[in-house]
């Protein structure tokens, strides 16, 4: 089955797309993954700023809602039917959208649903082939936090790799997933990827959306102590997983109470301790895991100061390297893993992994909606497949509007 993915994450700048052609084999135990590129496109400048304002912990209006779910729905639809022209030569038969992530109510370490926008009857529309969306809300339903939701496809791919393989998502929101070798799997987000990066960069560069590209503005700051010590305080950390988080909690405001002491730091110190923030934080959660080898992806692994900082909080002999040497590019990875959800709501299999979301069990996710063309559903396996392979060489992305989408994701 040839599927496109589409995925925005908590940076809210863009869309990503990326088709695979999908086959089970035939003893249902290992789903084989062609990669066929990737398109991205950025989010129109009224729309974000319209998404901009209407995030927590902004107030916003149903009439608001409503706009936004239709405005974001037609950017989907515009990208997979571009998706699907230039990257499937129109042969799509199925298109999985995770939609945009607006609020996830997390409280007391319980989640109580979440809500992602992008209507998809719209990208339905557009492409003429049935759409899988809305996959969070049964996991939640089934008692889960409804993220990582990626944590299914990581095990996939990380299964038979030596030591303690563990999968590393630096988004707005940084995720991993570790698979200790002689224990249930793992998986929660870590804290704050890029979020308070890019919050960083528009507050103190005179409201400027953009972020700190390479990591230019860190590299020449220093790593103010006191700051980063008043940062780590925040009790998210401690908490035990499953646990998610978002922009809920590590938004601009949250940037602006923990600068309030420290009054004229220069903005270039306040991106390289932030950055600090992250490398931090991902390492003290990986660390008691015993994690041997992290594997990367999401727009973070294109911030060299922000690698590097995380190579230095690592033990030494822990392997850093990205999803790129799978065979996934990095910035692609989030959308290839909801191309592998879509396929397996499809096919009646479900697509949660309990033990890292803190599900009651395996649940089927997602909503469909059908195409064109009469729904027929494909004829269920005997069992979920255990392994994840990824054939041929990947093909470079596409020509893109910008560069992917800093987060290419999602949790």
């Amino acid at each position: 089955m040839r599927v496109v993915g589409l995925m925005s994450g908590t940076s809210y700048d863009a869309v990503d797309a990326a088709a695979a052609d999908l086959t089970l084999d035939p003893d249902g135990a290992t789903l084989r993954l062609v990669p066929l590129g990737m398109v991205s496109a950025p989010y129109e400048d009224t729309l974000r700023a319209a998404l901009a304002a209407a995030l927590p912990p902004a107030a916003t209006t149903l009439a608001d809602v409503c706009r936004l779910d239709t405005r974001i729905g037609r950017a989907f639809a515009a990208l997979a039917a571009r998706a699907d022209r230039e990257l499937c030569g129109g042969r799509a038969e199925l298109v999985a959208s995770h939609g945009q992530t607006v609020y996830h109510w997390a409280d007391a370490g319980q989640v109580h649903g979440t809500l992602q926008l992008g209507s998809p009857a719209w990208i339905a529309e557009a492409t003429g082939c049935p759409v899988v969306s809305d996959f969070r809300p049964r996991d939640v339903a089934a008692g889960g936090q409804g993220a990582p939701l990626v944590s299914l496809i990581d095990l996939m791919l990380l299964r038979g790799r030596p030591g303690t393989p563990a999968a590393l998502n630096i988004g707005g929101i940084a995720n991993l997933t570790a698979l200790p070798p002689d224990g249930p799997p793992v998986a929660f987000d870590t804290g704050p990827g890029n979020a308070l990066l890019d919050a960083a960069v528009r507050d103190l560069t005179d409201g400027r959306p953009g972020y700190d590209e390479d990591g230019a503005l860190a590299a020449a700051g220093r790593v103010h102590h006191p700051l980063l010590h008043r940062l780590l305080a925040e009790p998210y950390y401690r908490l035990p997983a499953p646990k998610t988080t978002g922009k809920e909690l590590f938004h601009p405001g949250h940037l602006r109470t923990a600068l309030a002491p420290f009054p004229g730091l220069p903005p270039r110190d306040v991106l390289a301790t932030l950055t600090r923030l992250t490398a931090r934080t991902v390492a003290d959660a990986l660390r008691p895991l015993g994690a041997t080898e992290v594997i990367a992806s999401g727009g973070g692994t294109r911030n060299p100061v922000l690698m590097a900082m995380l190579r230095e909080e690592l033990p030494p002999d822990t392997a850093l390297l990205t999803s790129d040497a799978l065979g996934l590019l990095a910035a692609a990875k989030e959308a290839y893993a909801f191309a592998v959800l879509g396929f397996l709501t499809l096919h009646g299999l479900p697509g949660n992994a309990p033990d890292c979301t803190g599900a009651r069990g395996p649940r089927v996710l997602g909503s469909l909606t059908p195409g064109r063309r009469p729904l027929r559903l494909p004829p269920a396996p005997a069992r979920p497949p255990h392994a994840l392979t990824i054939a041929d060489a990947l093909p470079p992305a596409r020509d893109t509007d910008v560069a992917p989408g800093r987060d290419a994701a999602a949790r």
